[in-house]
């Protein structure tokens, strides 16, 4: 049995569930009580669990975050929100200097099961410090695990299986995912960090994304179908840890690579993605690795330059075009 459900209302389902199973975890962040998050996400919460585990904090990210940290050292399971995933420069310190290094500085005597939630993306006109993915920013510390799910039913499972996780995970939520409506299973499930998903299955050239750009993946590879090119979608769901043996089972299959992402291109995670599959892979590949990725520059407030500034499927076909020479 499945129902369909929003990505908002999936991600607020896990919340839930997880609260009612284990009474150590809670959440906080900016408006997360009261007001229910700016998204609606917790609307109802604070009624049914109380200010002790839905907690409204002031507009201070370094202090929330790293109380979120000592909870999580103390045997908590807080789930803190960063209200942009831009604002994860005012808890640098918190999240890249203990959380990441605490179960190592403490040789595995401590660990930090804290989630920190980042709604990250542009496309809602909210201009240069309210629209940027910054997903390798988190990928580059180790000990962070980083997910960035798209469809409702993976949001939902990963979720889950982030807030039971024993280390500290940055769950990344595309903004303009929200409002997407997807079948979920009913019942009881979790999806497991560390695994990507086939969402289209093809021979000609592996499609690597996560997040948005996984439907502008498919929606490109249906164009590219009707020309008699058959396009493989590899969402990853999962940045860190990443799933290498699905990315070498599908190169290995199909031979080309294109790797999609809305972060700006200049020093990016698709950049890391492709030297890995370059130095690993060579002999699997028949043409370069191509990245499709945002312009280098800050996102525009602009609706006609902001939406230039960011991989369209129409960009992603051109792409595939120039990898098979056609």
């Amino acid at each position: 049995m499945s129902k369909k459900i929003t990505v908002s209302k999936a991600i607020g389902e896990a919340l839930h569930e997880e609260m009612l199973r284990d009474e150590k975890v809670f959440i906080m962040g900016e408006d997360m009580a009261v007001m229910g998050n700016v998204f609606a996400i917790t609307k109802g919460f604070l009624e049914e669990f109380g200010p002790n585990r839905v907690i409204d904090t002031p507009i201070s990210e370094e202090g929330f975050v790293g109380m979120a940290v000592g909870a999580a050292m103390r045997g908590l399971r807080p789930v803190v929100e960063l209200m942009y995933d831009d604002f994860a420069t005012e808890c640098a310190d918190p999240l890249f200097n203990q959380a990441a290094k605490i179960r190592y500085m403490t040789g595995g005597q401590c660990s930090v099961p804290m989630v920190l939630r980042a709604p990250m993306g542009a496309g809602r006109r909210n201009a240069g410090q309210h629209s940027q993915c910054l997903e390798n920013f988190f990928c580059h510390f180790p000990g962070l695990k980083v997910v960035a799910p798209c469809t409702a039913a993976d949001a939902k499972g990963l979720l889950k299986s982030a807030i039971r996780d024993d280390d500290p995970v940055v769950f990344l939520e595309h903004k303009l995912l929200y409002a997407h409506k997807e079948e979920i299973p009913d019942g009881e499930y979790t999806i497991p960090l560390g695994a990507a998903d086939v969402k289209r299955a093809g021979r000609d050239l592996t499609i690597i994304t996560w997040s948005r750009e996984v439907y502008f993946a498919l929606e490109a590879a249906q164009t590219l179908e009707a020309e008699g090119i058959d396009v493989e979608v590899l969402d990853l769901r999962t940045l860190v840890p990443l799933d290498w043996d699905a990315i070498v089972k599908s190169v290995s299959k199909t031979h080309n690579v294109i790797i999609v992402s809305e972060e700006v291109k200049r020093g990016s995670y698709a950049g890391e993605l492709s030297a890995q599959i370059a130095e690993e892979l060579f002999d699997e590949l028949d043409a370069p690795v191509e990245r499709v990725c945002g312009l280098n520059i800050c996102s525009p407030f602009s609706p006609v330059l902001e939406d230039k500034n960011f991989p369209h499927p129409e960009d992603i076909v051109r792409a595939v075009k120039r990898v098979l020479n056609k």
